[in-house]
């Protein structure tokens, strides 16, 4: 039966002054009681933001959270422990910055495009000298690629260090170049694909952004991407969820981006309330029925008719003589022919309950204010803010960290079997700094195979002692 209305927990939509709303009250149909709006004004209106919170009763605030404004939203949630974020706060971590969406992926081994993230632009400059191209060099700060125009293909040093000088871009985040046939945006609701397009460039371009050309089609989404999509949500605890996955011309899959702000149809937000609706009443209101590759048939449409289309619903299979005669449909999917009814048993709408523990805590994931390298024990390499500032970077008071010494580092390495001195000596030696050093083993370990004899098997055991050292 569900919960009765006095049940129902008191809803509140999250809104922030200048930030488009993603939800509204028309995309809760049916909701039978008041749903509040709370407004954050920037500024100093945290405490404002919280009081007001608490004196409406909210027992759940749903709305996205922008890049600008996450870390303060992390400080709010920590002063409303009672109350429920929609999304979540670590599912929206990977709405603050490209860097976030590449921590993510590295800590749930899901393939994205190696990736290189430079706090000391020294290091970046000796890097960007005697790499390969080309290199796809974009601006972190924030989840999108603002329609491409801060996202650069660089085929030379000249170039990169050309457009660094110019857009001063911090961190130094680049890329390698993956030769895509196209990308494809899966959107997701409780971890089912409810929507899927290929976005292609145009010809002799490399951007598949609309903006800049590019072109949008819904047929024949292929199953590892789908399947990829998923392991993404899944990983992200998400209630909803949009993944940019590259199809790359070597017949690989990568995630470019994943947030939770996303542009989606009308449509596809009124099936996300439904979903909030059913999950939040504990099934008193119905679960949307988003049929596979339900895409395919209303991306037929005009697009200006699917901006318009409101409260979409779609009927079930069911094995009547009707349904036998209506239903033969069959597509090739995964290699084989399968029935298009028969992957909603694949691919089910999860119902994403409330996680009571931090997974991406500030005071560890926040690298681009918590630049510093902070230490307790004679262990110093326990530090999690792995980042360290350049001299143009640290006007924040450094007087109570600790710096981990070369003698320090050097123990740690060669405590790790097949690395002597002579490799410490290269190692320091490639990336210049120990705090370098300490950054590169947190971040992303394989950048160690750059120095001449370290091989992937020392990097990995370099890696498992490292985490060892951090439990």
């Amino acid at each position: 039966m569900g919960l009765s209305n006095k049940q129902l927990p008191k809803i509140g939509f999250l809104y922030l002054d200048y930030v488009l709303r993603f939800f509204d009250h028309s995309n809760f149909k049916g909701w039978p009681n008041k749903i509040e709006t709370v407004t954050y004004h920037w500024k100093n209106d945290k405490a404002r933001f919280i009081k007001e919170v608490k004196r409406k009763k909210i027992d759940v605030l749903i709305g996205n959270i922008p890049a600008t404004a996450y870390e303060t939203f992390r400080e709010i949630e920590r002063e409303l422990p009672n109350v429920r974020f929609i999304p979540s706060m670590d599912t929206q971590f990977s709405n603050k910055s490209k860097e976030n969406v590449t921590r993510f992926a590295w800590k749930y081994n899901l393939p994205i495009p190696k990736t290189y993230i430079y706090y000391k632009h020294d290091n970046a400059d000796k890097f960007l000298k005697q790499c390969k191209y080309p290199k796809i060099i974009k601006k972190s700060y924030g989840p999108s690629n603002y329609g491409g125009y801060f996202v650069h293909k660089v085929d030379n040093y000249k170039e990169a260090r050309a457009l660094y000088d110019d857009k001063k871009y911090h961190p130094q985040y680049f890329q390698d170049f993956i030769p895509m046939e196209a990308d494809i945006r899966v959107m997701l609701i409780g971890h089912k694909p409810v929507c899927a397009f290929w976005r292609r460039a145009p010809e002799g371009e490399w951007l598949t952004n609309t903006s800049q050309g590019g072109t949008m089609d819904y047929m024949n989404v292929p199953k590892n991407v789908l399947d990829l999509a998923v392991k993404a949500s899944k990983a992200a605890k998400a209630e909803y969820w949009a993944v940019d996955i590259a199809y790359g011309k070597d017949a690989k899959v990568r995630i470019l981006e994943c947030a939770t702000a996303f542009a989606a149809f009308p449509y596809i937000r009124d099936w996300i309330g439904q979903y909030i609706m059913w999950s939040l009443s504990e099934g008193r209101f119905k679960k949307p029925h988003t049929p596979m590759f339900n895409w395919e048939e209303l991306g037929k449409l005009d697009s200006s008719i699917l901006r318009t289309l409101r409260h979409i619903h779609f009927g079930k299979f069911s094995p009547s003589y009707d349904g036998e005669y209506f239903c033969k449909k069959k597509k090739s999917y995964g290699g084989k022919k399968v029935y298009l009814h028969a992957l909603d048993d694949k691919y089910k709408m999860y119902d994403i309950k409330r996680r009571k523990i931090e997974e991406w805590p500030s005071e560890i994931y926040n690298y681009q204010d918590n630049l510093a390298l902070k230490s307790s024990k004679l262990k110093r390499l326990k530090a999690k803010n792995i980042p360290n500032p350049t001299d143009d970077e640290s006007s924040q008071s450094n007087s109570n960290n600790v710096k981990i010494t070369k003698e320090e580092l050097t123990d740690f390495l060669i405590s790790v079997d097949g690395i002597g001195k002579k490799k410490v000596k290269k190692i320091i030696d490639h990336f210049g700094t120990i705090q370098e050093v300490i950054e590169v083993l947190h971040q992303n370990s394989s950048i160690l195979t750059e120095v001449k004899g370290i091989t992937k098997k020392h990097a990995a055991k370099l890696e498992k002692a490292f985490k060892k050292l951090l439990k």
